[in-house]
């Protein structure tokens, strides 16, 4: 029989995160791989944030998004990494049924907000590349906050349902098939529900495939546009739209990672499931202060003459 561990102080139920168990004896090496990453992650992608806001030239809508991109890994890698490595050094890892819903809620709303910046990133490009004298006209500051609050707002409101309908869910199970609480803890309810399953499907269609639908359709006409255009423009258009199309590759991998664990979780071997879970929190928010720090010509500009600074200053 599975163990229940009850909170008797405020009367919630805990359960059993034992997708640790594959672990075994290398949990400690884990523990400082997952640490080691979790501070290379605040670190790069907070380095680029800074850069991006003090330096003036870099204050354009592109940079702006790509600062709101990275500050979204930020808080992607928050909702998973902390409670993660407490548990990589507990003797038993659980966690309460409400900080699991939260922790479900804020995962996918933030994973929301990634595809949405990703397409507003790909309309910026688009105008940039193939609208450039309306440019101004067109991507004013009033433009960029409202997509940016539609980034950070949609998504959040879709979640808020499911997330709402998922707590009034009857419990049958106690043990939570992963490390954290993604799409696997829909295994812990007695019955699946129609109206649960409807919601999710919709929330994946407007925060997932129709904002990445968008995104290609973009970058396509944009490379359209670039292949019959000189030699110069098509440079400019790889150099600028690479690193973008990198990260919405990247993200889709991430996704679909997800959508195989909660889907097949049954038919895969623990240590694969492990692995593509750890792959979905792992090397996207890793990679992404990387791809724009080195691809972006002018942070990277930014970023050598860090080391010149702090010469200078000694």
């Amino acid at each position: 029989m599975e163990e229940v561990f009850m909170d008797n102080a405020f009367n919630l139920t805990h359960f059993t995160l034992n997708g640790y168990e594959e672990l075994g004896k290398y949990i400690y090496l884990c523990f400082f791989i997952m640490f080691a990453v979790y501070v290379l992650i605040i670190c790069g992608n907070s380095a680029i944030v800074y850069i991006i806001c003090s330096h003036k030239d870099l204050h354009k809508p592109m940079y702006v998004f790509i600062a709101a991109l990275l500050l979204n890994c930020f808080i992607y890698s928050t909702t998973v990494y902390p409670k993660l490595l407490i548990d990589f050094l507990s003797e038993e890892q659980i966690i309460s049924y409400s900080s699991c819903l939260l922790q479900f809620f804020m995962f996918y709303s933030v994973g929301g907000s990634e595809f949405l910046l990703l397409a507003a990133m790909a309309y910026d490009r688009y105008v940039s590349i193939c609208k450039p004298l309306r440019y101004a006209a067109i991507m004013t500051k009033r433009i960029v906050t409202a997509l940016l609050i539609l980034a950070w707002t949609v998504p959040p409101f879709h979640m808020s349902v499911l997330t709402i309908l998922n707590a009034e869910a009857k419990i049958c199970k106690f043990d939570i098939n992963g490390i954290f609480c993604n799409n696997t803890m829909y295994k812990i309810y007695c019955l699946s529900s129609r109206m649960v399953t409807v919601i999710g499907i919709v929330t994946l269609v407007d925060l997932s495939i129709l904002p990445m639908l968008f995104t290609v359709f973009t970058y396509a006409k944009i490379f359209i546009i670039s292949y019959q255009s000189c030699k110069e423009f098509r440079r400019k258009a790889a150099e600028t739209c690479f690193p973008h199309l990198l990260v919405l590759f990247s993200f889709s991998c991430l996704v679909l990672y997800d959508v195989i664990i909660a889907r097949v979780d049954s038919d895969i071997p623990k240590i694969a499931r492990l692995l593509m879970t750890l792959q979905a929190i792992l090397y996207h928010p890793l990679l992404n202060p990387f791809i724009y720090g080195l691809k972006m010509k002018e942070i990277s500009k930014h970023l050598k003459s860090i080391p010149k600074i702090v010469y200078s200053r000694h």
